[in-house]
């Protein structure tokens, strides 16, 4: 019996995959898909915490202004405030993470929920605001603090 080993880097963290395989031989050979798939998976998700801190954005669209994040990364789940410059104020706000994928909402004046990917050291997507006649919109965008 033979082992293999493969070893990838991602950021700080380390995928070891390790197999085992026999003398026997298959008319059908082996998938590289899935583990291809997972390998680009791993490469993409956020490390854990990693979103955790300080984060600088703007938004604009039917509003326009700067906003602060601050996020406490606990898994997939995030949960922290936003201090937005337009309306001015400071609200609570939660989230999940899922791979590259973020979304985060929060719940003031007005129902705001923001959809987007994250990638190393910044974020960015669309937001809906929750009006009278509907929802409005716009793009967001956000970088972390050093």
């Amino acid at each position: 019996m033979s082992r293999t080993k493969l070893t990838l880097f991602t950021g700080a963290a380390v995928l070891l995959i390790a197999g085992c395989s026999s003398s026997q031989t298959s008319s059908t050979p082996p998938s590289t898909t899935a583990p291809a798939a997972s390998a680009a998976a791993a490469a993409t998700a956020a490390a854990p915490g990693a979103l955790s801190g300080k984060w600088s954005g703007q938004y604009s669209g039917a509003y326009q202004g700067t906003f602060i994040l601050h996020w406490r990364q606990s898994g997939s789940k995030l949960n922290g405030s936003i201090q937005l410059s337009a309306p001015a104020g400071s609200l609570p706000i939660n989230g999940t993470v899922t791979g590259s994928t973020i979304r985060f909402g929060t719940v003031g004046s007005q129902g705001i929920q923001y959809s987007g990917s994250v990638s190393g050291s910044s974020m960015s997507g669309t937001y809906k605001v929750q009006a009278p006649n509907g929802s409005v919109g716009g793009p967001w965008s956000a970088t972390k603090a050093s």
